[in-house]
């Protein structure tokens, strides 16, 4: 398995990380022996970075990962790098209700955390979006001192501005920013990637497939009850047309080159530099085993510039978030 640095302070890590979110009903229902084995698959491809958060299935996703780690052989379980998303908050019946980041909050999440995933330290731990109540700095400050206490490796950020990583990186190196990154979101490259480099802080990209809808596989008909797609921009009447014409476009590049149309949306995110590891959401271990194969695809000059063609910058239809969600990304404040 390729290696690549996590910033300049960060660990070795996988060329890909594996995204566990939707193995815990963010997608619609999920299958519990596949996760498992998935994520088994996963870490026996090299796979190292694991990435999670404490609020995804309110624990579950945590204590799914435990049991996998559980259960793996001893060398593979020790290679992971276990990166964990806090301060979201929610109630009873699954609904996000608020956020919290402040240090307090930092220390009794990472408390719990420890407990589910059943580890002694979180190789990174990050506030998953900006509190726009507590500054960065008492929040990165918090995780610091978890660090110094032995409970942490090493900070990263989520969906955050340039202005805010160059704060927090006045209190402590960061390790990332995980952000979402794909052919049909480019946004970062704007001001947040430039920024990140400048400090040599890696981005884990997420959303590469763009939650699936550029993945190939995606269609109307495959939508499940219980997927938060279905509330998406990209995803409604309207857009999702145009956007899946993007995806028509780019599977004749993929054809082309006897490559799945994931594949090619995964390479070109790793060809954008190899400070970024691109954070794939496969639920199966035929989706995993897929996405793996990008890193057997070399993409020359013109096929990048055939791509661009495709999909240029912009032409997704949609915002990614819904617009209440959006208001609230710092990454999305200029």
């Amino acid at each position: 398995m390729e290696q690549r640095q996590l910033g300049k302070t960060g660990p070795q890590s996988s060329a890909i990380g594996l995204g566990c979110m939707g193995m815990s009903g963010m997608y619609g229902p999920s299958d519990r022996a596949e996760s498992i084995a998935t994520i088994h698959a996963a870490l026996e491809a090299g796979v190292t970075l694991l990435d999670t958060g404490d609020f995804y299935g309110m624990g579950h996703n945590e204590l799914l990962i435990a049991e996998a780690l559980r259960t793996a052989p001893p060398s593979r379980r020790d290679a992971a790098i276990l990166s964990v998303k806090f301060g979201g908050m929610r109630d009873p019946a699954g609904n996000w209700t608020d956020y919290d980041a402040r240090p307090n909050a930092v220390k009794n999440f990472l408390a719990y955390t420890l407990q589910r995933l059943g580890v002694e330290h979180i190789d990174i731990y990050r506030p998953a979006r900006l509190d726009p109540k507590v500054p960065i700095e008492d929040t990165v400050g918090a995780i610091a001192d978890m660090i110094r206490a032995g409970y942490v490796r090493h900070v990263g950020l989520s969906e955050v501005g340039a202005a805010t990583i160059r704060k927090a990186a006045q209190v402590h190196a960061i390790c990332d920013l995980q952000i979402e990154y794909s052919l049909i979101s480019r946004g970062i490259e704007d001001a947040i990637l430039p920024a990140c480099r400048a400090l040599g802080i890696g981005i884990s990209a997420y959303g590469v497939l763009s939650r699936g809808l550029i993945s190939g596989h995606w269609t109307k008909e495959s939508a499940q009850a219980g997927d938060w797609r279905a509330h998406s921009p990209r995803f409604q009447d309207g857009h999702v047309e145009r956007n899946l014409a993007l995806v028509d476009a780019l599977a004749q590049i993929a054809q082309s080159k006897g490559v799945s149309v994931a594949q090619i949306a995964i390479a070109w995110v790793l060809a954008q530099g190899d400070d970024i590891v691109p954070v794939i959401g496969a639920r199966r271990r035929d989706r995993l085993s897929e996405s793996l194969g990008a890193l057997d695809v070399t993409l020359s000059a013109d096929e990048l510039a055939a791509i661009e063609s495709a999909v240029p910058k912009g032409a997704a239809s949609g915002d990614r978030y819904a617009a209440v969600q959006m208001a609230h990304l710092d990454s999305e404040k200029h």
